[in-house]
């Protein structure tokens, strides 16, 4: 164990027996996996249901639909450090719980929407009520021993991934036998289950801090092992965030492109989107147990290495068939990468302050999440479909160069 992990977890508070972290890495992969479905299996339709609440034009529904989209990552970038300051005060089971019972609320409310501001204004509030991935992070970071964390963190993760390869899936079969409108109330109720699972089979040992002990912002930094390595980690996050989805929005139309418009292309694009997370799903907890033998930082360096190599060949794909290869060997190095940096803030973070660090890893990751498809569209628009692919390599080259000298540290001391 390093010098930064050792520090980190000497802050520890208290030590969970094995049986009780077990219990909730599984109830909390269950409410990740659910969470993650709920809103992957929204995402590809939300647009249709729009069009169906009013007489858009082409470019009032463009409009609408993308404030509509960005309006949960614009608002929880700027709410999460609120929440992380508030998990560390009253414990991040109550943050869960707060999270997963809101979100229900606000989908359950979008299947009665009459116009579209009520659906912009729902996912507005959908957002301030986010925070269940980053609480689940902190709570579990806590309760894990350092020299496991990059293992369990990594089994957490492939809950999210998961949900979000069956979510479109799923989504499709039931507004194709239901309604979109029916399908906002069983997802709304699915997300009200992810409340109840948490409620039931999570446990924290956590004990309130007064107000008046409950750190500044300037407190939370002093307390930090190496404040310049997890302010790193922040900025890696949101490039990592924003190079997978500067892809998104140009995917299926560069899939119809190497196609040449065949009448499979909807059903390829579906393919080509999700075989990344296969690969994610099957790398991430082996890579997560090998990053904790010979340091999280050394998997993420490969990771990056890896999509560098991969993302420059998509932009000279003939076909198909080369995209798809390609894009699951792409899931490996995703696998190698959030992951990682969830690791390594978790085991360079002292308890008191994990929420919070979590939490503002959170706002770098929805500004990723909202800047990556911006990134995609104006070069797709300036350079054509292949151009994305070059500019992600390159923006995935930089941040290398980040990653290498933010832990230049913790690599010395492995």
């Amino acid at each position: 164990m390093s010098e930064t992990e050792q520090s980190a977890d000497s802050e520890a508070p208290f030590t969970v027996p094995k049986k009780i972290w077990h219990r909730n890495l599984i109830a909390l992969w269950v409410g990740l996996f659910l969470t993650s479905m709920g809103f992957s299996e929204l995402m590809p339709f939300l647009s249709l249901y729009i069009e169906t609440l009013g007489n858009y034009t082409h470019s009032e529904l463009s409009l609408y639909s993308g404030l509509a989209f960005s309006a949960s990552f614009i608002v929880a970038a700027v709410v999460s450090p609120l929440w992380g300051s508030l998990a560390d005060r009253y414990g991040r089971r109550l943050m869960l719980l707060r999270a997963s019972l809101g979100m229900a609320i606000c989908v359950l409310l979008m299947g009665f929407a009459t116009n579209v501001w009520m659906i912009i204004g729902l996912r507005f509030i959908q957002g301030i009520f986010s925070g269940y991935m980053p609480n689940s992070n902190a709570l579990l970071a806590i309760q894990v021993p350092k020299k496991e964390s990059g293992k369990a963190l990594g089994i957490l993760s492939t809950g999210g991934v998961s949900g979000a390869l069956f979510g479109p899936f799923l989504g499709g079969i039931l507004a194709s036998v239901f309604s979109y409108r029916v399908t906002f109330f069983i997802t709304g109720s699915l997300m009200l289950v992810v409340f109840f699972v948490t409620l039931f089979f999570v446990k924290e040992k956590f004990q309130p801090v007064a107000k008046e002990d409950n750190l500044h912002t300037k407190e939370v930094i002093h307390v930090l092992p190496h404040p310049k390595l997890i302010f790193g980690m922040f900025v890696t996050t949101m490039i990592i965030q924003a190079s997978n989805n500067s892809i998104s929005p140009i995917l299926s139309l560069y899939v119809k492109q190497i196609m040449h418009g065949s009448p499979t292309v909807t059903f390829f694009s579906g393919v080509v989107a999700a075989v990344p997370g296969i690969s994610t799903l099957v790398a991430a907890p082996r890579l997560g147990a090998i990053g904790d033998r010979i340091g999280s930082e050394k998997i993420m360096i490969f990771g990056f290495i890896l999509a560098i190599f991969l993302y420059v060949p998509m932009a000279f794909v003939t076909n198909v068939w080369e995209l798809m290869i390609l894009r699951f060997l792409l899931g490996v190095s995703n696998a190698c990468m959030l992951p990682a940096v969830q690791a390594i803030i978790a085991k360079n973070t002292p308890a008191q302050v994990t929420g919070r660090i979590f939490s503002w890893n959170q706002s770098f990751q929805a500004v990723g999440n909202f800047s990556g498809p911006m990134i995609g569209s104006v070069v797709s628009s300036i350079f054509g479909y292949s151009g994305v692919f070059i500019s992600t390599s390159i923006l995935v080259f930089l941040n290398l160069c980040l990653v290498l000298n933010d832990t230049k540290t913790i690599r010395q001391a492995h």
